[in-house]
């Protein structure tokens, strides 16, 4: 068992920024692939990025790429998301996710992750 743990949503301007942590605890931390997705209302879930459980790959979808940067400590059992040029479309409910490391992080849907933490909400004002 998992159990993650996110904070660092907030209320920010666009064109501001964000980082948001998710902080782990249960089973070896660096067993997992860890994902980002968010929600926004009325929207299904959607994919942000992901990392290797090893941190040495990464992967982002294109609608956050060059803009948000996910990076793990994992001597700290913590996954990051580094949110920058935020925009009103990136407000949403954002959760962190653990993938078992035998899985494919950068095919995964969030279906195929095996935890999951309550979310923090984001909110950009235009």
């Amino acid at each position: 068992q998992v159990r993650l743990v996110e904070s660092g949503g907030g209320l920010v301007q666009a064109g501001g920024s964000l980082r948001l942590s998710c902080a782990a605890s249960g089973r070896t931390f660096s067993s997992y692939a860890m994902g980002w997705f968010r929600q926004a209302p009325g929207k299904e879930r959607e994919f942000v990025a992901s990392i290797s459980w090893s941190g040495d790959s990464t992967y982002y979808a294109e609608s956050v790429k060059g803009r948000f940067t996910i990076s793990r400590d994992n001597a700290k059992n913590t996954v990051y998301l580094q949110m920058n040029s935020l925009k009103p479309g990136d407000t949403a409910v954002y959760y962190c996710a653990a993938l078992d490391s035998y899985k494919n992080f950068i095919v995964a849907g969030s279906y195929d992750y095996d935890y999951w933490g309550q979310g923090t909400q984001v909110t950009v004002s235009s």
